[in-house]
Order: structure tokens, then sequence, then C-alpha cells
């Protein structure tokens, strides 16, 4: 197997369990009354508002955000991430098979949001996203090199803002919970990330010991 065949594979294998550690965690934050950010919120908000399926509204509110990475993101990126969207929109579906648990807010926000920010660190880690918020997030990360956690907590709290309308003021406060522990994942993973580059760039710039 061809190092290029080795490296697509990890990267599809990186999409697939982000996109499974991710619905994981949204079906927490689904059982606890809890929203997060981005179109995963807005989507969230808009089944506990209109009573439609949460993989029909995260779809749809996807599209225009395809079409930006495609323009600014690139074809390949764009692939994945359509991909993420599909796959995970799938798994999340399954939520109608399992057992409906309620599960206690703050608990579920905690724990929820921690998931959901391993889900896509694993996803950015790929090269890939989950559309949406996230597709912009990458986006100001590589332009500006703003940090994606920081970006990624303005944006989701104007998402839960937004969704108060849907939610009771300790569930939306809760929810501030849940992306500011997802935000901070983020964070850990983008510093992370960078002190690896560092140490490799150091160790192949270090002379070797006579």
């Amino acid at each position: 197997m061809s190092a290029q065949l080795k490296e697509t594979s990890r990267q599809w294998l990186h999409v697939a369990l982000g996109c499974l550690i991710t619905a994981l965690g949204l079906i927490v934050l689904k059982h606890s009354q809890v929203i997060t950010g981005g179109t995963a919120g807005l989507s969230l908000g808009l089944s506990y508002l209109l009573h439609v399926e949460f993989y029909y509204a995260f779809i749809l509110l996807n599209i225009p955000f395809v079409f930006f990475s495609c323009w600014k993101l690139g074809y390949a990126f764009t692939v994945r991430t359509v991909a993420a969207i599909v796959l995970l929109s799938s798994m999340t579906a399954l939520d109608a098979l399992l057992p409906q648990v309620a599960i206690p807010a703050l608990v579920g926000s905690i724990l929820g949001g921690a998931i959901i920010g391993v889900g896509v660190s694993f996803l950015f880690r790929s090269g890939a996203s989950l559309g949406g918020s996230t597709i912009l997030v990458i986006y100001w990360q590589r332009r500006y090199g703003w940090d994606p956690g920081k970006t990624n907590f303005i944006g989701d709290s104007l998402v839960v803002l937004a969704s108060f309308s849907a939610l009771s003021l300790s569930q939306g406060t809760i929810s501030i919970v849940s992306i500011a522990v997802t935000s901070g994942v983020l964070s850990f993973y983008k510093n992370r990330s960078q002190s690896s580059r560092r140490s490799r760039t150091s160790t192949l710039s270090t002379p070797a010991a006579a």
C-alpha cells in the first residue's frame, strides 16, 4: 500500500470516527434538552421548536456553507465535509432506535460538550468539518490564525442566544456551559497540535551530535 493511499485511508477513518463521536455527543445533548452551537445547534433548536427531525434541518442549513467551503477551502475539503454531514445525519437518526432516557441537563451539557469537542477535533485533523460555522472557524484559522476554540465559542454563543425562544432560561444557560466545554477542547487540540509541530521542527533543525 502506497504512502498516499495510507494517508487517504487514515483521513477517512478520522472522518468516520469524528462523526461517530460527535453523533454520540449530540444524542447526549438531545436527551438532556440542551443545544450546542453552529448548524448542529440551530438544527437541534429547530427540532425542539418545529418538531422536525434533526437530520433534515441539519442538511438543509448546511447547503449555503457547502458552497462557501468549495469556493474558499477547496474541493477535497468540501467533499470530506459533505461526507461528514451525511454520516453525522445518518448516525444521529439512529437515536430513534435508542431508549428515550432523560439525562440531567448540567451533566449532559458537560459530557455532551466534551464528546463533541473530541469528535470535531478528529474532523479538523482529517481536513474536514461538520459544515456551518465550523467551516468559517477553519477558514478564519487558516486565513488569520485565529484560535478555533475562541471563535467557535463566540459563534456558538450567538446560536444559543438565537435559540432561547425554544429553550427555557436555565436550558439556555446550561447550553452556554456545553459550548464552553466544546470550545475548550478545540483550543486544547489546537495548542497541542502547535506544540507537536514546534517539537518536530526543533528536532529536525537540531544538528546531530558529533
